[in-house]
């Protein structure tokens, strides 16, 4: 279904392996005479104007009654594509832990995979407070570590926490469902 939710998220996942590519490609820029924080700022852009663009396809599908089952499945893969993407471009070039990062990957793969197993057993495994909350400070520490600001691994620990507990909120959530 094509609607403008729909687009803002088709947006999104293009966005993400642009923002990927200029993180990684940083001497790119800098061999065209851009200063690297310029390029910095470039990556920052992209992943705001992506982030935004998850706001807005999830508040007018709600608002404009546009929801879509093509939105329910795309709008979280949006969602991981531009966040794994963001940890995995700033891995390459050294800003974030590994440590970190495997714990938000392997997190994410393990809860995408509970969620598929959930629909595929009729059960909803809806996002919660926690993992709206998660995301926020993902992108947060994203966006410290991309503009080298004061506490972007600190952010990104504070992530790590987040993530970890709505994960387990999510399978206490499943493990509930599953008993009744």
């Amino acid at each position: 279904m094509i609607n403008l939710p729909n687009i803002l998220t088709f947006f999104r996942i293009l966005l993400a392996p642009l923002m990927v590519w200029v993180i990684v490609n940083r001497e790119f820029f800098t061999l065209q005479g851009f200063h690297e924080s310029w390029v910095a700022y470039f990556a920052g852009l992209i992943f705001v104007v992506a982030s935004v663009t998850d706001f807005f396809d999830g508040y007018i599908a709600r608002e404009w009654n546009q929801g879509s089952q093509l939105g329910a499945i795309l709008d979280p893969l949006a969602d991981k594509m531009l966040v794994i993407g963001a940890f995995l471009g700033l891995l390459a070039t050294g800003v974030a832990s590994i440590w970190a990062i495997y714990i938000i990957l392997i997190r994410e793969l393990f809860i995408s995979g509970l969620r598929i197993n959930a629909v595929s057993e009729g059960i909803d495994v809806s996002a919660s407070w926690s993992g709206k909350i998660k995301t926020v400070v993902q992108m947060f520490a994203i966006g410290f570590l991309l503009m080298d600001w004061n506490f972007g691994l600190e952010l990104l620990w504070f992530a790590v926490l987040l993530t970890l507990y709505s994960g387990g909120e999510y399978i206490l959530q499943y493990i509930k469902a599953v008993k009744k």
